[in-house]
């Protein structure tokens, strides 16, 4: 049998190195590392989300080394080139549950050595798995800081029957202009070919995906939404509630950016966005997609409900893009997380100038705002 190519160095800044940690909960785990020089140092541990990589970390990396961190951040289940993972749609969902992506971070945490990390911090998807990790091994999990998406808290207990379709699913495809939620669409079948293989190219839709839903992509002002209804719910970008007949790589390729605009991008180059478009390539997008199917199935969120009502107790913190619609896609959970899942969160952040990709588009503020937080948060000698 031939023997795999070499992969292509990960183009990160210097100061950061790349390098596998094994038998992790089933994985062989990809880590981008910084601050590893000197030991016993605080450790940072940090998640990414859909569709990014630890690459997406790259920006953020440097300072918080150089403020005396030792700052891990692993490509997750189903991402990059961490692998022992089930690629297959009809494969081991199981694997991907959230306690399962908790476990991993615990397996990850292990390998270094560590008895605990100073904070955890997550984006998108990594931001509730982030959360779920400082709720449910605060031991460990020393503090935590949640991005773009907000942690509302643990799902309620309620009485085992099967949990039917949500009703708003239908009154979206209802609308006068069809609509669809997309989650859901992530969950289908459909979505790692369409999204791997679109009209217009990977590399294309990446980069017309990420700057939709960038700052530089600027139609109105985010804001909170008052209900979870079709008529509230379709006042979201079509990146979040589709047109019922167009997949993702249609809906976006209809914002691609002009060419001006990607010749000037400071945040995403063209060569960083080669390696991304030649790592998903590699593995195509449904390791990710389980995770939506696992959180849209309802297969799961029994498990889940035995911590209905436990709250964060560690010191918490929320950073977001002012231009991040993510803050607001489901109403109310904003409010929620700062009134009730997390007892000790520091007042939000919301960071003029990003979108949804806030540690990329704004990575000075967003090292400011975490090195503040963690100052308060968990402080240690530096002497």
């Amino acid at each position: 049998m031939a023997r795999a190519a070499p992969l292509p160095e990960v183009p990160v800044p210097s100061g950061i190195r790349s390098r596998y940690l094994e038998n992790i909960n089933g994985l062989r785990v990809h880590v981008l590392e910084a601050g590893f020089e000197t030991s016993e140092r605080p450790c940072l541990l940090l998640l990414h989300g859909f569709p990014e990589l630890a690459f997406c970390w790259r920006r953020v990396m440097p300072a918080l080394a150089e403020a005396g961190y030792h700052v891990i951040a692993p490509d997750q289940r189903g991402y990059g080139r961490t692998t022992g993972w089930d690629p297959d749609y009809d494969g081991d969902l199981a694997s991907f549950r959230m306690i399962n992506l908790v476990r991993d971070a615990l397996g990850v945490v292990s390998a270094l050595g560590q008895g605990f990390v100073d904070a955890i911090v997550g984006h998108d998807f990594g931001s509730p798995v982030a959360a779920w990790c400082a709720l449910l091994r605060p031991d460990i999990f020393r503090s935590v800081a949640l991005m773009s998406a907000p942690f509302p808290g643990p799902p309620v207990l309620t009485p085992s029957r099967p949990r039917s379709e949500d009703p708003v699913l239908g009154e979206l495809a209802s609308l006068a202009r069809p609509r669809k939620h997309y989650n859901h669409y992530y969950s289908s079948r459909e979505a790692n070919a369409e999204m791997l293989s679109p009209r217009q190219g990977l590399h294309d839709f990446l980069r017309a995906y990420y700057h939709y839903k960038s700052a530089d992509f600027r139609p109105a002002e985010p804001h909170p939404l008052k209900s979870w209804s079709a008529q509230e719910l379709a006042k979201l970008p079509t990146y979040y509630v589709m047109d019922l007949n167009q997949d993702m790589a249609e809906t976006v390729a209809e914002h691609m950016p002009a060419s001006a605009s990607i010749e000037s991008n400071t945040w995403l180059s063209e060569a960083d966005l080669a390696f991304c478009t030649a790592e998903f390539a590699r593995t195509g997008f449904q390791g990710g997609l389980q995770w939506y199917r696992c959180a849209t199935s309802g297969r799961f969120e029994s498990e889940l409900q035995v911590w209905s009502g436990r709250t964060i107790d560690v010191p918490s913190v929320f950073i977001s893009g002012r231009q991040d619609w993510g803050t607001y896609q489901r109403p109310g959970a904003y409010e929620a997380m700062q009134l009730k899942a997390c007892t000790r969160m520091a007042a939000p952040h919301l960071v003029d100038g990003a979108g949804h990709w806030v540690q990329q588009e704004q990575p000075e503020e967003v090292s400011r705002l975490l090195l503040a937080f963690l100052r308060e948060a968990v402080p240690f000698n530096r002497s």
